[in-house]
């Protein structure tokens, strides 16, 4: 597996919900009202988690996250471009560290729509390094912002970070780290989700799952084409700061197709 030029290489390299419990919208906090204790090294980790999880689905055929080769991904003359409602006053409740991950939990108000169907976003949070793979190549970070309808049903925005200009975005949301596993930190303050997008919006999009158990299916995933920058220091600081390495690794697609978005006009 290659990797991104210039990031460091002691990182592994990969980078938002219980369809019970759509206020928690929170795929780690799923994992935390389950009562076994899954990891991402070790006899808990992912290799076991199916074992670990009789109920979960994380033994299943539409698994995520995978690795997105361009060459095998469909154009889809039916996607559209994302119909992005995030409108630079929503407020950011809190941060938690769960143990597996920062999140930011935010409250309502910012939401995508998709089919003509309104998601609304939950939170954020990050895989150090990233969960998907594109065309092979793992970034220092992913980001994972989601979104959640009124029938439970989940779609994340997956973004990958990888080393260039700082990100004033990462600057502000790193001053409320660091924080104890367990800790919560309430932050009650706007934030503008468009600084932290990629300048082109053309994206890929398949079905799959959670990536932490219970690793429940059915979740449609949108992810970026291009990544964004943060800086060395940045990246440094948010490995200082949170759990490392906690990422699941590759899924097979199991004869799931990968569907593209290109803008015309890019």
């Amino acid at each position: 597996m290659r990797t991104v030029s210039g990031i460091p290489g002691f990182l592994a390299f990969l980078v938002l919900v219980s369809c019970k419990d759509a206020p928690q919208t929170q795929h780690e906090d799923l994992a935390q009202n389950q009562e076994v204790h899954w990891t991402y090294t070790g006899e808990n980790g992912p290799e076991h988690w199916a074992e670990l999880e009789k109920r979960s689905h994380c033994g299943g055929k539409h698994q995520s996250p995978v690795n997105i080769i361009d060459i095998q991904t469909q154009e889809d003359p039916d996607l559209l471009p994302l119909d992005l409602h995030y409108y630079g006053q929503v407020r950011i409740h809190e941060v938690a560290n769960n143990g597996h991950t920062i999140q930011y939990n935010f409250e309502a108000g910012d939401y995508i729509s998709l089919w003509d169907v309104r998601y609304d976003l939950k939170q954020i949070h990050f895989h150090e390094a990233a969960e998907h793979t594109l065309n092979g190549i793992r970034y220092p970070l992913e980001m994972h912002m989601v979104h959640v309808n009124a029938q439970n049903e989940i779609v994340v925005l997956a973004i990958m970070a990888m080393e260039g200009e700082s990100s004033v975005p990462f600057t502000f949301l790193e001053q409320y780290l660091p924080l104890d596993p367990g800790e919560t930190k309430i932050i009650d303050q706007n934030f503008d989700l468009n600084t932290n997008l990629p300048a082109n919006r053309d994206y890929y999009t398949y079905k799959g799952s959670l990536t932490t158990p219970p690793c429940t299916e059915g979740v449609t995933w949108i992810v970026f084409k291009e990544p964004i920058t943060v800086s060395l220091e940045q990246v440094k600081e948010l490995q200082r700061l949170m759990p490392l390495n906690n990422y699941r690794g590759e899924q097979e697609l199991n004869g799931r197709v990968v569907k593209v978005y290109e803008s015309p006009y890019n």
